[in-house]
């Protein structure tokens, strides 16, 4: 079985519509990207406050997204398209319960290294009725090898 390992170049865009109200957050990070069979898999750095680093560990497979970060704050999040998951964000002023229901994944990789990944799906937090609506647009590339 063939395996790729890139650097890459990630721009992660993040939506959250709660209730009109919006959120909008990007990130600029350089990183990895491996390809073994039928699972990518990117790993980048996002520095959050006071320069503290969360490691982001996203697999891709098809139908499926598992997002795992640690550092400042910590999660591991799923994503199954049309189905229910739930998680823990752990961050340094507590926890919070997720509900996830992922309603849309849609991945494309352009060449070995070159892709874009979009989830939509609906967050409730602590078993709150009110759904929050979000939108990650993930890009890559590789990065130029100078």
């Amino acid at each position: 079985m063939s395996s790729v390992q890139r650097n890459i170049k990630v721009k992660l865009q993040t939506t959250i519509d709660d209730q009109g109200s919006k959120e909008h957050n990007e990130i600029k990070s350089t990183g990895k990207f491996y390809k073994k069979g039928k699972m990518d898999v990117l790993i980048f750095d996002e520095i959050m406050e006071k320069e503290m680093k969360v490691k982001n560990f996203i697999t891709i497979q098809e139908g499926s997204v598992n997002i795992k970060r640690t550092g400042l704050v910590s999660m591991n999040q799923k994503f199954d398209i049309n189905r229910r998951t739930e998680n823990v964000y752990k961050h340094p002023h507590g926890a919070i319960h997720m509900e996830t229901f992922t309603k849309k994944i849609a991945y494309k990789l352009k060449d070995e290294a070159c892709g874009q990944l979009i989830l939509s799906y609906t967050v409730k937090l602590n078993g709150q009725p009110d759904e929050r609506k979000h939108e990650l647009i993930l890009s890559f590339n590789e990065e130029d090898s100078q």
